[in-house]
Formats: C-alpha cells, sequence, structure tokens
C-alpha cells in the first residue's frame, strides 16, 4: 500500500473515533508498526493529529475550552498521580503560586499544612486551601465563570506584588514548536505574569495535553519544567530535548 493511502485510512480512522491504536493501524493498512509510526509522525508535523501513547489523536479546536467540572472528571487518576508529585517539590517556608487548573487543585491535598504561603487565582481552590489552613492569598480580578478563574487587567496587576519560590501551572496545550497554550488570551496573560515571576516553573499535564495547540501562547518550553504521566517514548525524547520533563507513573 502506498504512502499516501494509508494516511487516508488513518486519517478516516481519527475522523470515525477520537483514539485509534497503532496495531489497530498495522492491521487495516498491512504496514508494519515502524512504518505506521512513521506515517504518524508525518501526519502530526503536518498538524492532521497528535501522536499518544500506543496511538494517535484527534486534534481539539483551538478555541476550545470544558468548563471546570468537566476537567475535573476527566483523567482524574492521571492527574491525582501527576499531582502529588508536584506537591512534594514544595518545601518548608516556600511561597507558590496555584493556578486555576485542575490538575493543580488535585495538588492541595498532598500539600504540606504549615509554614508554606499560597497564592492564586482559582476560586475552586480555596475551600481546600482553608480547610488544611494553609496561608492563602486570592487575587483580585474579573471572576471567569466557566473555568473559575480570576483574570483580567487587575488580577495581572495584583500578581505583580508578589514573587514565588515555585509556580504550579496548567494548560490546554503543549507543543514542541509552539509551546504552552491556553484557549483564552487573558488567562494567558495571568499565566505568564505568574510565570514571570517565580523562580521555579512547573506545568502539570496528562499525556492528552501533548501535540495540542490553543489560541493563547503562554511561554516557549524551556520556560517551565514539565510534570506528566506515561509518553509514548518518542514524544518523550522529543519533549525532554526541549526542556526538563518528569514522567510519573504512580
Amino acid at each position: 500500500m502506498l504512502t499516501p493511502e494509508r494516511h487516508q485510512i488513518i486519517l478516516r480512522l481519527i475522523k470515525e473515533k477520537p483514539h485509534v491504536k497503532i496495531q489497530e493501524i498495522c492491521d487495516i493498512t498491512g504496514a508494519s508498526e515502524s512504518t505506521v509510526r512513521r506515517d504518524l509522525t508525518q501526519l502530526e508535523q503536518e498538524k492532521f493529529l497528535k501522536r499518544v501513547h500506543g496511538g494517535a489523536e484527534r486534534l481539539q479546536g483551538k478555541l476550545q475550552e470544558p468548563s471546570m467540572a468537566e476537567k475535573a472528571s476527566k483523567n482524574l487518576h492521571e492527574k491525582i498521580i501527576i499531582a502529588k508529585r508536584a506537591a512534594g517539590l514544595v518545601e518548608t517556608g516556600d511561597c507558590i503560586y496555584l493556578d486555576a487548573g485542575s490538575t493543580i487543585r488535585e495538588m492541595i491535598p498532598f500539600l504540606p499544612e504549615e509554614d508554606i504561603v499560597v497564592v492564586t487565582n482559582g476560586l475552586m481552590h480555596l475551600q481546600q486551601l482553608m480547610e488544611k489552613g494553609i496561608q492563602t492569598y486570592l487575587i483580585g480580578g474579573y471572576v471567569k465563570q466557566k473555568t473559575n478563574a480570576i483574570i483580567g487587567r487587575g488580577a495581572v496587576e495584583s500578581l505583580g506584588q508578589y514573587r514565588f519560590d515555585k509556580c504550579f501551572l496548567g494548560v490546554n496545550g503543549i507543543h514542541h514548536q509552539y509551546g504552552y497554550t491556553t484557549p483564552d488570551q487573558e488567562e494567558a496573560m495571568i499565566k505568564q505574569k505568574a510565570l514571570n515571576m517565580s523562580r521555579e516553573v512547573f506545568v502539570l499535564a496528562d499525556s492528552t495535553k501533548f501535540s495540542e495547540i490553543a489560541f493563547a501562547r503562554v511561554a516557549d518550553l524551556h520556560e517551565a519544567s514539565i510534570i506528566t504521566n506515561l509518553l509514548d517514548p518518542e514524544l518523550e525524547r522529543l519533549y525532554s530535548s526541549k526542556t526538563e520533563i518528569k514522567v510519573v507513573t504512580e
């Protein structure tokens, strides 16, 4: 089978369902696993799909943004193990910034309860932080109902008053060429500001965020370390060449 024919079959499969496995493509096309991997690499470079562990997935729309409730229930197990690893980086005496992301929220149960200070723009984080007795500052600004994030000019100016030891961010897309992205330009500005005010920056994202590109740029890959779950080995090598990446399994 010629390469263009295989590509058409792969693209048809991706349109029919959001995830397709390498073995499934091999069975349908009669191609070897190495050939299919090369096909997926090429189609990803041409921005038709994204590679994931064991296969490929359909790309999301650049402006597509799930609500906080939708995000909170998706890939919850992966989010928890990523968040637990991230919380383990927080040390006594740290002042940290917690972004309004759903994976960031899962950090809170694992944070030390004493001698840390948290600044956040995430309304959903407040109850858990207060219950743990953590000294917490909420930045001012406009409340975005869909994500329960505080954004806008007031939020950017409020963030300028602080300096952080560590900053933990969520994003909608991680791409080896286009960096970290999110659908909302105003949320991107908040993330950029927090990043610039921090000594160390960590992006928490499960493997579904890789190779995605959302509308608004947050930062280049090298500006933050990534904490994620199991990745396709080729993807892990690619992103490890761009920035520090911590892959956690359990």
